[in-house]
């Protein structure tokens, strides 16, 4: 079975690309806690390919990296690339958000999520990014989910991340849509 290096130290976002490569014959591992990746892209693309290209060269195993975020349109795009810096916990993130985006009419955001695979020898093998669109409420709805979830309406499904269920957001959310189109790719890959 192949190794495959998950360019975080976050359990849970092992645990969440495990759920995308099910059907794949490699082990998915975390990266060491003390291989920090300082990440200086300028797009999602940029820090996914950066994070999985310097995981892998560092250990000689593949490695797959993702890079994520919110992107309000009225917000000229931000938090954007700082979306988990935004504040230091989902609900101050959230307030801050709000606080910012205020009574402004539109209210209209994409999640992006950027999906990077690298080579032993750190090479981009593959790349690919999904992007949501949806809007952002005025209050938060629904108890599920993570970040700002309870704030992002996907019109199409008339309900927040934080309302759906985990299988319904795996399948519509950004990352769904990036793993969508990059399974093909990794079968064809190996």
């Amino acid at each position: 079975m192949k190794k495959l290096i998950v360019a975080t130290s976050n359990p849970g976002k092992l645990q969440e690309i495990q759920d995308y490569l099910t059907d794949l014959p490699w082990e998915l591992h975390l990266k060491p806690k003390e291989l920090e990746i300082e990440e200086t892209g300028t797009t999602f693309l940029e820090n996914a390919a950066l994070k999985a290209s310097q995981v892998a060269t560092a250990l000689g195993e593949w490695a797959i990296a993702d890079d994520s975020g919110l992107a309000v349109d009225a917000l000229n795009g931000a938090p954007g690339l700082y979306s988990a810096r935004y504040a230091n916990s989902d609900q101050e993130r959230i307030e801050r958000l709000l606080k910012e985006l205020g009574n402004n009419k539109n209210r209209q955001a994409r999640f992006v999520c950027a999906i990077a695979i690298a080579s032993p020898d750190g090479i981009i093998a593959l790349q690919t990014e999904g992007i949501c669109a949806g809007e952002i409420l005025k209050t938060p709805q629904g108890i599920g989910g993570f970040g700002y979830d309870p704030i992002f309406y996907v019109p199409q499904y008339q309900q927040t991340f934080a309302q759906m269920t985990p299988e319904m957001k795996q399948k519509v959310s950004h990352r769904g849509q990036a793993f969508e189109t990059l399974l093909p790719q990794l079968h064809q890959l190996f």
